[in-house]
Parts: structure tokens; C-alpha cells; sequence
């Protein structure tokens, strides 16, 4: 079995917060996508740092409200978050 991987959400500056979980970098940046405030229109973007490399995937991404599905639990509301990215490229950090 592959090992989940965390990968640290960084900002432009190096300033790194939050960090997702995911078997594949375009898994946490769809958890990351699902919190941010990016629409279609005007996608966010994202960047994921893995944990212990020196690698960063960046993404664009964004959120939109669409309806459940029709087999949805009785719990879920009728419309939700959908998250969608679009990998944008991966840059590798400077030693320092």
C-alpha cells in the first residue's frame, strides 16, 4: 500500500500554514481547494510543500456549489462544495 504523505500549504513569502494529508499531492489540493475562497472565475492559488522534500506542486483552484447527488444520505444538504484544481507545475526550493 502507498503511504499517505502530508503536504504544507505555502504562501509566496515561505510563510507555511495548515497542512493536508493526501496518497497524491491533487488529493490534498482538493482539501486545501475545498477551504479556500477561489471561483471559477478567479481560481486561488495553492501551494503544497512536501513533508521532507524540497519539492512544491502548485495548483490553481476553486470551489463551486453544485447539487448533491440523487443518491445522497438524509443528512446532506441538498446543494455542496464541489473542488476542482488544475496543476499548475512543480518547483523545487533553494538550498539554503
Amino acid at each position: 500500500m502507498v503511504d499517505i504523505r502530508n503536504f504544507v500549504l505555502r504562501e509566496k513569502n515561505g510563510k507555511e500554514t495548515g497542512v493536508f494529508t493526501g496518497h497524491q499531492p491533487r488529493q490534498a489540493a482538493l482539501k486545501a481547494a475545498n477551504r479556500s475562497k477561489g471561483t471559477k472565475a478567479k481560481p486561488v492559488e495553492m501551494r503544497l510543500r512536501e513533508r521532507g522534500t524540497k519539492k512544491v506542486h502548485i495548483y490553481k483552484g476553486w470551489k463551486e456549489m453544485v447539487s448533491a447527488p440523487k443518491n445522497k444520505p438524509k443528512w446532506m444538504p441538498a446543494k455542496i462544495n464541489k473542488p476542482n484544481v488544475k496543476k499548475v507545475g512543480v518547483e523545487l526550493l533553494d538550498k539554503v
